[in-house]
């Protein structure tokens, strides 16, 4: 059967968003449930996996930081990814965060968050989702093997960016002006979290490899086998 993965999106642009985030996953070999506040009552019994999705800014009090004027931003969807995100980790569930998503991961684990990260790192701004933007992969990690590249070419649509990390988390990409764009976990379960748009770039594969890696970990968990090994046996495959 195919694993079934929850999609968390804004009630704003949910009905935009999601059809690009069901195509990535079921490229990948899943199937995609829409989760955002008010819409559906969210049952992470009823999945295999999950994706924390972009949108917008976190509320800052949430790690420590100090709210400003003219942000937007979305309290309830904040309180449903923290539930997502506690609940997946208690049942195991491999993860996939995806720009917000990528920052919510890294507070949910007791990191921080640059509320203006273009403020703080002289990384240049872009806000598009085509890939403009260049990142640089650490290598050795889990993203370099999972997309077998060094550099990458991403969109940005984002303003935050992780600061100090969460729990257990450790860097895997950052900009070329040392802004934090992906951050991975290195054991079970299966958590990485990007600062771009995947879901606009499957036309590229290194970018549907990154569903791909989602996938193979939401199997390996319905067989009680291990999700980094089958993220890790996803990306020493020869295609795809």
């Amino acid at each position: 059967m195919k694993p079934r993965i929850g999609v968390t999106v804004s009630r704003r642009s949910g009905w935009r968003v999601f059809p690009f985030m069901a195509l990535a996953v079921w490229l990948a070999g899943g199937r995609a449930l829409r989760w955002q506040a008010g819409h559906r009552a969210v049952d992470l019994d009823d999945v295999d996996g999950v994706v924390i999705g972009g949108g917008d800014d976190i509320t800052p009090t949430l790690y420590g930081g100090e709210l400003s004027v003219g942000v937007r931003l979305d309290p309830a969807r904040d309180d449903l990814e923290q539930e997502v995100l506690r609940g997946a980790f208690d049942r195991g569930l491999p993860i996939l965060g995806i720009c917000r998503g990528a920052q919510m991961l890294n507070v949910v684990l007791g990191g921080t968050l640059h509320a203006d990260a273009y403020a703080v790192h002289p990384s240049r701004k872009f806000n598009t989702v085509l890939p403009r933007k260049r990142v640089d992969v650490t290598r050795g990690t889990l993203l370099a093997r999972t997309t077998r590249a060094i550099c990458l070419n991403v969109n940005a649509l984002h303003s935050q960016a992780v600061d100090d990390l969460g729990k257990d988390l450790r860097i895997a990409a950052r900009d070329e002006g040392g802004m934090v764009q992906a951050v991975e976990r290195m054991s079970d379960p299966f958590a990485l979290g990007v600062q771009w748009h995947p879901e606009y770039l499957v036309y590229r594969r290194a970018h549907r490899r990154l569903f791909r890696a989602l996938v193979a970990a939401a199997r390996a968990r319905q067989s009680r086998a291990s999700q980094m090994d089958a993220a890790e046996a996803m990306a020493a495959e020869p295609r795809g």
